[in-house]
């Protein structure tokens, strides 16, 4: 096996094990009954994080020391722009997940009783949507990625 399939290898390793928990992560708590349950399913979540940031990371790093070794796929639009789509949903993190995230974090750690509180519902909208616009990305980027149309 040679270094580039080594790469190839992890790069396609990474994608399952970082996408695929990613999306599954509003799925997680999404049918959570009580605040306990949402606590837990948050938790869970939390880990799932962990998991999709390590593979992002190898993804990323795999993907451009490919482009290194073959330096003609800097010049295949598919690779551009999947490379350029993946920068633009790795943004997304502390641009747009964590300050929708945070006060969600916060109101889970507040909350009294057993009782979901009743913001939760609108503040969690907000950060599914975007969840939703990153999936769609990373979506768009696996086409890319199979089909290689340009």
């Amino acid at each position: 096996m040679s270094f580039y399939e080594i790469l190839v290898f992890i790069h396609i390793f990474s994608a399952i094990l970082g996408m695929g928990p990613g999306f599954m992560m509003i799925m997680v708590v999404s049918k959570s009954t009580n605040l306990t349950e949402l606590r837990h399913a948050y938790a869970i979540r939390n880990r799932m994080h962990s998991i999709t940031m390590v593979a992002g990371t190898l993804l990323l790093i795999t993907g451009i020391w490919m482009g290194f070794i073959n330096t003609y796929l800097f010049q295949q639009g598919w690779y551009v722009t999947s490379l350029v789509l993946f920068l633009v949903a790795l943004a997304f993190g502390p641009l747009l997940l964590s300050p929708r995230s945070k006060p969600i974090k916060a109101l889970l750690k507040n909350a009294n009783g057993d009782s979901i509180p009743e913001e939760y519902e609108a503040m969690s909208k907000r950060l599914f949507f975007v969840e939703r616009m990153e999936n769609i990305i990373f979506l768009i980027i696996i086409a890319l990625m199979i089909l290689k149309p340009f």
